[in-house]
């Protein structure tokens, strides 16, 4: 049997954003199967139109290739201004154009969103919500995953203390997962 293969998009693109660390967990909870592989949209041109009818930057097509050959996406992202960041919506524009060519396309996908504050990245989420269903990605409805305070959630390593949330985390995961492969073909 082929293992799927899961991309994850890291929202922030900051060094040591927490929902990279978020994604580094996830990856070392991988089961047998499936492959999970971080892309990376830190370096991502912004979007413009007129790179449609020229010569696109060699960033978008190598970006476009990592997520077409992806079974499914898991994008986890912070929130900024009630929103999703800059370099996410950024990397969904670069993946969706041109018109007709959405390397999103029917990907099934999983969200999680995290913030520092009590918040706990509630309307990132769902405004990313609203650009996936535009795109035709199915996604997961349940579990829904908010987690707030983020930044009491790791050691200094960088590693997940919080008991729960790896155990909420893992299983949520299993549950995408079974999600995912009634889209995978």
């Amino acid at each position: 049997m082929q293992k799927k293969s899961i991309g994850i998009i890291v929202g922030s693109i900051r060094k040591d954003a927490y929902t990279k660390k978020i994604a580094d967990f996830l990856i070392s909870k991988t089961p047998e199967g499936h492959t999970l592989e971080t892309i990376n949209i830190a370096d991502l041109p912004l979007y413009n139109q007129d790179y449609d009818e020229t010569d696109e930057p060699e960033n978008y097509s190598i970006f476009r290739k990592k997520v077409k050959a992806k079974d499914g996406i898991i994008f986890i992202t912070p929130e900024h201004n009630r929103s999703v960041p800059a370099a996410l919506k950024n990397a969904l524009d670069v993946g969706s154009r041109p018109y007709g060519k959405n390397v999103w396309d029917g990907k099934p996908c999983f969200v999680i969103s995290s913030s520092v504050s009590g918040i706990s990245g509630f309307g990132a989420n769902h405004h990313l919500r609203q650009s996936l269903t535009f795109l035709n990605m199915p996604a997961l409805q349940q579990p829904e995953i908010y987690l707030p305070n983020v930044q009491d959630y790791f050691n200094d390593k960088g590693e997940l203390i919080k008991e729960d949330t790896a155990s909420f985390l893992t299983e949520s995961l299993k549950t995408y997962l079974d999600f995912a492969s009634k889209f995978i073909k």
